[in-house]
């Protein structure tokens, strides 16, 4: 890392439901693969404000042979133009290709690919804001003393509703764009 980049802050963020659409039915092609309104400009926001945007996600479709590693790498190719195109990047897309019922560490809840982001970037997670739009996402954030924020997107507001009266204590926001621009302002 260079002497700029020492003094960028990190963000890691879900991909379904939180940058592109979810579906039940798996996201399976780049085709499937359609962003949320805002999400690519937002992406583009926090790296044109100086953050490693990163991106976390399971993706179990890889284990259940629903689409195979080209056809995940085409979807992340399109991200990866389209926030380009909005002047901006993605520093790093760590996922878990295992199934629910693998026992891995990597899938979440579990914190492995959050520890893989911050050793890939040799930085500590405390504090670190992570965006999920679900309770696994949230979980992974806490295990790793990093900042759960939940947008309402995807699963969110299933979430928000389940969550309303355990925690108390988690940021939501309506999407990804309104959370980064908090993030931004901080």
């Amino acid at each position: 890392m260079s002497a700029t980049d020492a003094n960028k802050r990190l963000v890691i963020l879900d991909r379904d439901g939180v940058i592109n659409k979810d579906s039940s039915e798996f996201v399976k092609s780049a085709e499937e693969w359609l962003p949320l309104p805002g999400s690519v400009a937002a992406i583009a926001a926090l790296s044109v404000a100086g953050f490693f945007v990163a991106i976390a996600s399971n993706q179990s479709g890889l284990a259940r042979g629903l689409f195979d590693q080209d056809a995940l790498d085409a979807m992340h190719s399109k991200l990866k133009a389209l926030v380009e195109a909005e002047g901006g990047r993605v520093d790093h897309i760590a996922i878990c290709p295992h199934g629910p019922d693998d026992d891995c560490n990597c899938r979440k809840p579990k914190p492995g690919l959050l520890m893989q982001i911050a050793q890939h970037f040799d930085l500590p997670l405390k504090g670190v804001a992570v965006v999920g739009d679900s309770e696994r996402d949230l979980q992974a954030a806490v295990a790793v003393g990093a900042r759960p924020i939940l947008v309402r997107t995807g699963n969110g507001k299933l979430t928000e509703q389940r969550l309303a009266t355990e925690r108390g204590d988690i940021e939501v926001y309506d999407d990804l764009a309104s959370a980064v621009a908090t993030l931004i302002k901080e």
